[in-house]
């Protein structure tokens, strides 16, 4: 007996030893991005708590695809070059971790003079595979898709992709009328191996301009969708309507929540609090709030540090080890 209490600590030991060597890898939040003018590609900020970050350097894929022949605009029944011309852009990268571990990146190719999203995956967030142009509006009378956003639909397993396109001027409602700039409306399309995708039809609709919409799921049953209201000047809000279905409808919307003149929202639940980010375009800086009902939304600028020169992104978890070998790649 007393050899076994002599014993017994060491095994004590030994157990808290074992248990220690399992536990589960540190999460740290990835938040997508791009720098204007947009034409060196993806960048990342990284974050241990989810309201402080940091820039992790440099491009981390160039794009490649769009941005590279003449077309015609419906909006001035001109031919005309894009933005850029002829180099390739990435705006407003949007990340989505598949339940294989597969990395999936959608990303806006041009300002004007595109049906399509770019597209590109990834095991590590280091090496990409091709980059692919996903002609979504390609039977449509639209210059244009912006802010493609990737949403994880877990229930269906399926991947859906929001994005915003200019409609004909015949479509223009009164509502949309009070902006002077020109309208757009939101669409979807879904897939399941980035493969084929489903004819893209109507998202969500408020009556006027809309763009820059992103879903996230609140619960089994229980979908916010925050979009910016995009008729300016005057407007240029951001607010949301729920759902309890990813693909909608959706309805209820909420009080505005975000300065006038923002836009790019993304959001992340940390705690019992949603997080939403949004670009205050304006004033060259990012803003958030934080809401637990998405009806009271708090301010917590003064809670966030972002660095400077940060564009719309999304954020996603990952383990601390990809984040650290994505720092050792970038060293060496």
């Amino acid at each position: 007996m007393n050899q076994l209490n002599k014993i017994h600590p060491l095994f004590i030991m030994l157990i808290i030893l074992l248990q220690s060597c399992q536990r589960p890898e540190k999460d740290v939040y990835m938040f997508t991005s791009h720098r204007e003018p947009a034409l060196d590609g993806l960048h990342f900020l990284y974050s241990y708590d989810g309201y402080h970050w940091d820039s992790l350097p440099g491009s981390w894929l160039k794009p490649e695809v769009g941005n590279q022949a003449e077309y015609f605009n419906y909006h001035t029944g001109k031919t005309e070059q894009p933005k850029y011309y002829p180099n390739p852009m990435m705006r407003d990268p949007s990340i989505v971790q598949g339940p294989d571990g597969t990395f999936h990146l959608v990303w806006t190719t041009s300002w004007n003079g595109a049906n399509e999203f770019g597209y590109a995956s990834s095991k590590d967030l280091i090496h990409w595979s091709e980059q692919r142009e996903i002609p979504v509006m390609k039977d449509s009378l639209t210059n244009n898709v912006w802010a493609p956003e990737l949403f994880y639909d877990d229930d269906n397993k399926r991947f859906m992709i929001i994005w915003s396109s200019a409609i004909p001027v015949d479509r223009y409602t009164t509502a949309d009328s009070l902006g002077a700039n020109k309208a757009h409306r939101m669409y979807y399309t879904m897939t399941t191996d980035f493969e084929e995708f489903s004819p893209a039809k109507p998202f969500y609709d408020p009556g006027y301009n809309s763009i820059d919409g992103f879903l996230l799921k609140r619960d089994k049953n229980d979908y916010v969708f925050i979009v910016k209201d995009n008729r300016k000047p005057g407007f240029s809000d951001l607010f949301c309507v729920v759902s309890n279905k990813p693909e909608g409808p959706f309805e209820n919307p909420s009080a505005n929540f975000a300065p006038t003149y923002s836009e790019g929202p993304c959001a992340i639940k940390i705690g019992d609090d949603w997080l939403i980010y949004f670009d205050v375009y304006r004033q060259s800086k990012y803003g958030a709030v934080k809401t637990r009902d998405f009806e009271t939304f708090i301010p917590v600028d003064d809670e966030i540090s972002i660095p400077a020169g940060h564009k719309h992104g999304t954020i996603f978890k990952v383990p601390e080890s990809t984040l650290l070998k994505m720092k050792k790649y970038r060293s060496n």
